[in-house]
């Protein structure tokens, strides 16, 4: 039985064998019970008595509509729904025809993500973004399409999208930068009308509260027996990098930091600076070093002309002391900026310097080491005195590689 309707027309056979249209329901507490030769009378009459069915009723009354029995119940819903709302009906179906973008199709996810992989291949090849980036964007997004390997974009909820994101229980870091790429593609998507409303606002973003003082670095006595051990490791040929980074505060990744794009006449040691250009910066701006006293001498000592900068076969070398000494990714160059502002007191010249913001020296590096251990690491020189090297003579290769004694804590990877 309808709902919305309080008599209905039945088929009902008289004992006599006549088949009669019966109209039947409640009225007033009374059962009422009608027969009528054709289903047209009977749908008549039926008619007449909802009327007084809902004149019975006090909150609801009786109207000629074109609308279906299943519209008007739509209807009601929609103005249930609006109740105390100062918006009325009509604005909310305007403003809903205005902004509503239904998908245009049923976009792959595949076909998406290759989409939006090959135009971020597009801005990596402009220099938009850096190797590193979009290395990260096409591994999180093949673990999406592995995830979800016959779905459509549209089909990419918020729940099954959170789900997604905590497959393993990811560090909260972890989870935010894949929710990063996430948004990113979506807005790609959305964009190009695959979707018809991006789902990442409702999916939440973790609040990761840091410690002040949070950068992992090594102290001036480390420093020293790290700069030792490499004089007398494998000809001393490493010993550019490590001064670079540790005493110029040069990002020191291979082959996309900072340190693997400096060229050797970006180093002036006369004027005292090494020149980081637009290029070279991980932030695309141009900053100047100021070269210390120590660096000079290890650059004196180690002269850029005979010992590279960057040795042949970089990472899978250094991996295998790397380790052995606790060397993080960015401890040398963590090291450098705690002890400059433990020594200059000064986080705005330090944000120059290392072309960081201020917030981030006052956040990781400020207080984390004191005057007198900041003099003594800008104190260390080299074993080796400047020598007048023949002109295009390179390091000897050695067949027998010094094992490292040097022992250095670990230390973890600040922001």
């Amino acid at each position: 039985m309808n709902p919305l309707r309080s008599f209905v027309v039945s088929q009902f056979k008289n004992p006599s064998g006549d088949v009669v249209f019966r109209v039947s329901g409640w009225l007033y507490g009374k059962r009422i019970r009608k027969n009528f030769p054709t289903r047209a009378e009977a749908e008549a009459e039926r008619q007449v008595f909802e009327v007084g069915s809902l004149q019975s009723k006090g909150n609801v009354r009786a109207a000629v509509t074109r609308l279906s029995d299943e519209q008007l119940r739509e209807a009601e819903a929609a103005f249930r729904r609006l109740d105390g709302q100062q918006q009325s009906l009509s604005f909310c179906v305007d403003y809903a025809m205005a902004n509503y973008r239904a998908p245009e199709r049923q976009k792959p996810l595949a076909d998406a993500i290759a989409e939006y992989v090959a135009a971020k291949e597009h801005e990596f090849e402009q220099d938009h973004i850096s190797r590193p980036q979009f290395g990260r964007i096409r591994w999180d997004l093949k673990r999406l399409q592995r995830h979800f390997p016959n779905e459509t974009v549209a089909g990419l909820t918020v729940s099954r999208l959170v789900a997604f994101l905590e497959v393993g229980r990811p560090a909260m870091k972890t989870y935010n930068n894949r929710r990063g790429i996430l948004s990113t593609f979506l807005k790609f998507a959305f964009h190009r009308n695959w979707i018809a409303d991006n789902p990442i606002p409702r999916i939440p973003h973790h609040r990761i509260r840091r410690r002040s003082g949070s950068a992992g670095s090594l102290s001036a006595v480390q420093a020293r027996d790290l700069m030792e051990h490499f004089e007398g490791f494998e000809g001393g040929r490493w010993v550019p990098y490590f001064a670079l980074c540790l005493f110029a505060g040069i990002r020191p990744g291979v082959p996309d930091g900072e340190i693997s794009k400096i060229r050797p006449d970006a180093v002036d040691l006369i004027a005292k600076t090494v020149f980081v250009s637009a290029e070279v910066s991980k932030i695309r701006e141009p900053r100047r070093v100021t070269i210390q006293p120590n660096l000079a001498a290890w650059l004196r000592a180690y002269p850029l002309e005979r010992f590279p900068i960057v040795v042949a076969d970089f990472q899978k070398r250094r991996a295998k002391f790397a380790n052995r000494l606790g060397l993080t990714h960015d401890v040398l160059r963590h090291t450098f900026i705690s002890m400059f502002v433990a020594k200059y007191r000064s986080m705005g010249e330090a944000a120059l310097q290392a072309g960081n913001s201020e917030a981030i020296i006052r956040k990781h590096y400020l207080d984390l080491k004191t005057a007198s251990e900041a003099e003594e690491f800008f104190k260390i020189m080299p074993k080796r005195v400047h020598q007048n090297f023949p002109a295009g003579e390179t390091v000897r290769p050695q067949t027998k590689r010094e094992k490292l004694t040097v022992t250095l804590p670990r230390h973890t990877r600040a922001a």
